[in-house]
């Protein structure tokens, strides 16, 4: 992705959302002027008996999604798209070997995947594309009259974020950010106990993306065009979802609660720079990569909620250290923790013991889980949490049912990213979180990932 692309795709979303009604101050915050069209959260759109479904982008994380669509009840899977020929062809075989199933290709230029979202015969697009692409395909579906469901971040910059929003709001079509983690076991089973209670107020929360991915970042053959490793120019927490996800979830962020505003620090780059230097020396394709300035190898993002509860995020995919989203939920009554193993309770000032644990387990894992946890692990991905997050979502429209991420979710978890960088850039001085939802937070009910009323879509045989 290079950076001539990436302006130019930065002031068109600019100016469209200059035209839906945001505006840019003078500290560069994003604010809506105009009055919200429509009230996404907890919005229900039409049942759908069968959802059909375009896939756009079939690197890293598309084919799996593709696979794991198929094992659900309900769906048909209706076109594939890819800027590489190869890889629509080879997904057309394995579903035709897996289900019979044949959907129309689209491929070999960067503006196919329009004519896919014009189908007439399509509900859903599925789209795991690089960050650039989300927010020009996710607009365009949506304005098709199509639901979109794209992989985190949903967006790079504010602007971005409210073009979401905005077009989301105007066209009643849903915009869910792909947010997995909001679907592990231990995150789904500290919801259900927030919800009743067991925290008593919640106080704090803590996550993280910690993830050694320096040597993958600099491979030829992990991510097209190597645009993972171009979006490590930029200085912040430039992936904070996964962590912040599930405690938004719990904390009831955009539902009761709401941030207000965050400050961030990142340390030096110790890493990546001397690593494109070390290749450049050696291999002439990275000649480009040797002279720029990376992102710090540690950032740390404190944020702090209208109702004086705080979050801490960090962020760092360089060091060698072990893999951990923290996941820490501390209220006046108890607190949980995933990471590091195990994952431990507390209601005093020493871990519960195993025993107890796995009473607390028996006591308050969720419904979904119970159902469909085991058959989860064996389809797969990440453990079981893709699968389910993909089932939910199905479920959902399936049941003409509210889905647990909405677009104002997708906005504020991406819109840390670009808040991040700005607080890093100005000696980590705090920074305003814009309020998506434009007060509606105030009313809106918490979230509740349950089987509300759905629970009825089987998973193939």
């Amino acid at each position: 992705m290079n950076q001539k692309r990436r302006d130019f795709l930065k002031l068109t979303s600019l100016t469209s959302v200059g035209l839906m009604g945001s505006s840019i101050d003078v500290q560069g915050s994003v604010n809506r002027l105009s009055k919200p069209q429509f009230n996404m959260s907890g919005y229900a759109a039409p049942a759908l008996e069968t959802v059909r479904i375009g896939f756009i982008g079939l690197g890293n994380r598309g084919p799996g999604a593709v696979m794991r669509m198929n094992q659900i009840e309900g769906v048909e899977i209706k076109a594939l798209c890819d800027i590489r020929p190869e890889r629509v062809a080879a997904m057309q075989e394995k579903l035709g070997e897996s289900s019979g199933q044949s959907p129309l290709a689209y491929s070999g230029t960067e503006e196919t995947w329009k004519e896919m979202c014009e189908r007439d015969d399509i509900d859903l697009v599925y789209i795991a594309t690089p960050w650039d692409w989300h927010v020009p395909m996710a607009v365009y579906a949506m304005e098709q009259g199509k639901h979109a469901a794209v992989e985190v971040p949903a967006a790079v910059t504010l602007e971005e974020c409210w073009q979401l929003v905005e077009t989301s709001e105007k066209t009643r079509q849903h915009c869910m950010m792909l947010e997995n983690c909001c679907y592990d076991f231990f995150e789904l089973m500290t919801l259900n106990m927030a919800r009743q209670g067991f925290f008593g107020d919640i106080v704090h929360a803590e996550g993280a993306y910690l993830h050694d991915l320096l040597e993958m970042n600099f491979s030829k053959d992990s991510y097209y065009k190597m645009w993972r490793l171009e979006e490590n120019f930029r200085n912040g927490n430039l992936y904070p979802t996964h962590g912040l996800g599930p405690v938004c979830q719990i904390m009831n962020i955009n539902r009761g609660d709401q941030m207000d505003y965050l400050v961030s620090v990142s340390s030096d780059d110790f890493q990546m720079a001397p690593m494109a230097q070390a290749l450049a020396s050696e291999d002439a394709f990275y000649e480009s990569y040797a002279n720029k300035t990376y992102r710090g190898n540690m950032n740390t993002t404190t944020i702090r909620t209208k109702r004086g509860r705080t979050i801490m995020l960090q962020h760092d995919v360089t060091s060698p250290r072990p893999y951990s989203r923290i996941h820490l939920v501390s209220g006046t009554k108890g607190m949980a923790r995933k990471w590091p193993a195990p994952e431990r309770i507390a209601t005093s000032h020493e871990w519960m013991s195993e025993e107890g644990y796995q009473g607390i387990k028996e006591k308050y894992t969720p419904e979904i889980t119970q159902r469909l946890g085991e058959m989860a692990r064996k389809i797969g991905g990440h453990g079981g949490m893709d699968f389910l997050m993909d089932w939910r979502l199905i479920d959902c429209l399936r049941n003409g049912l509210p889905l647990d991420q909405d677009v104002y979710d997708a906005a504020l978890w991406s819109a840390v990213a670009p808040l991040s960088e700005k607080s890093v850039t100005n000696r980590s001085n705090s920074v305003d979180v814009p309020d998506f939802t434009s007060g509606a937070w105030q009313t809106n009910e918490p979230v509740d990932i349950s089987f509300r009323g759905g629970g009825t879509t089987q998973v193939k045989s």
